[in-house]
């Protein structure tokens, strides 16, 4: 996809379009509602002006823009090249297209992550976690919905964690925070109503849900990509300038390594190299970058939504430090190191 900025009708725009069609269009940070009138004939609103655009010769680099009923002047865009999928890559990704799609391989997953967390703890803890990430990942996928993204559900990874698998790309970068961060935010409404139950039961079950929950959803909260805290630095840092966000990004690499070598987290290293492979990416294609980035307002809401929800989980992990339960009381201890 390829992001161009366009004055029509006396206001500036920024569309994003393939080859085939026009993806988005914005104004003033905005996503406007976009028509399809015909197979090549796409339409939007601005300022009460009809605005046509004529995709017929958008693969050969030619975009016809036109006001209202006036005659289509043709723009010259970026011509795209069609990607092709090359021995190996093309494979891949199919396969990965194929075990998206077959719900046998969903169930089997969540089987075997019950099946492997019972065996390492009990089943109870396993019950336990498998709640607190199915709701992590739920927040995520009522995100995309929100934003009309498709998904393909959730995924949960034995002795990974969970996956929520969507259709489309995102557009912009609020969208990567608000989806980023819905993940936990849902976790902490899991930790408030475990304190709840505890209190109204007694039954220090939902303590150690609550007490869980926090821990898992503080830790996807750290500053390290691929974690949802690493996109909510990348998507503020990047919409700053591309240098800030390639400093920002390795300086969270340069945590979890510390992170991993204190607690001795191998698969946290793992986690880290993917990410510092997303980083590489996101400098590379800096300057043809699709994604809308946040202006200043929204690196600040950003910036205040992401402490508010860790310090909602830090919240409920002190409101148990003193516990007498050793279980109860472990996530704060290992929050203090």
């Amino acid at each position: 996809m390829t992001r161009i900025e366009l004055n029509v009708a006396g206001q500036p725009i920024s569309l994003i379009f393939n080859q085939q069609q026009i993806i988005q269009v914005f104004h003033q940070q905005q996503a406007l509602v976009l028509e399809s009138e015909s197979e090549h004939l796409q339409s939007c609103q601005i300022n009460e002006q009809a605005v046509h655009f004529n995709t017929s010769q958008l693969a050969e680099g030619l975009l016809g823009v036109a006001v209202n009923t006036q005659p289509p002047q043709w723009l010259e865009v970026p011509h795209q090249q069609a990607e092709s999928k090359r021995g190996w890559l093309g494979l891949a990704m199919l396969s990965f297209k194929i075990f998206k799609s077959a719900k046998v391989v969903k169930a089997a997953l969540a089987g075997a992550s019950v099946a492997g967390y019972a065996w390492l703890f009990s089943l109870e803890f396993a019950l336990m976690i498998i709640a607190c990430l199915v709701v992590h990942e739920y927040g995520h996928v009522r995100a995309m919905k929100y934003f009309g993204i498709k998904t393909k559900g959730i995924y949960l990874i034995p002795f990974v964690g969970g996956l929520a698998v969507s259709d489309e790309k995102i557009t912009t970068r609020w969208q990567d925070v608000v989806i980023s961060l819905m993940g936990p935010a849902f976790g902490l409404i899991t930790s408030v109503l475990g304190v709840v139950l505890y209190y109204a039961t007694d039954m220090e079950i939902f303590a150690g849900v609550a007490v869980l929950s926090a821990l898992l959803n503080l830790f996807n909260l750290l500053p390290i990509l691929p974690l949802d805290g690493g996109h909510v630095l990348k998507s503020i840092s990047f919409s700053m300038r591309s240098w800030v966000g390639l400093l920002a990004c390795f300086g969270g690499v340069l945590l979890g390594l510390y992170i991993s070598w204190t607690f001795g987290l191998m698969l946290l290293v793992f986690f880290i190299f993917i990410g510092s492979l997303e980083i590489v990416f996101e400098w590379r294609e800096r300057h043809i970058s699709h994604l809308l980035p946040l202006d200043r307002y929204g690196q600040i809401v950003s910036a205040l939504m992401y402490v508010v929800v860790a310090v909602g989980h830090i919240a409920v992990m002190m409101h148990f430090a003193d516990s007498d339960n050793v279980i109860l009381s472990l996530p704060m201890k290992i929050l203090s190191n």
